[in-house]
């Protein structure tokens, strides 16, 4: 299925948003996940189903100073 991740299209076979964050290899503590300008809990990622079409925007958290 077809996605908008980051602005740009991408194919995905992920299921649910847990899935799609852990095929794509990123560190699900500074995730923050936007899915169609809607932001999901982290702890909701396991039973929320992506569709084709679905927009989402990944945003992770890096600290320094």
């Amino acid at each position: 299925m077809e996605l908008i991740v980051n602005g740009a299209p991408e194919n995905l076979s992920s299921a649910s948003l847990a899935d799609f964050v852990q095929q794509k290899g990123l560190p699900a503590a500074s995730l923050v996940v936007e899915l169609n300008r809607s932001i999901v809990p982290q702890g909701e990622w396991a039973t929320t189903s992506l569709v084709a079409g679905d927009r989402l925007e990944l945003l992770s958290f890096v600290g320094g100073g």
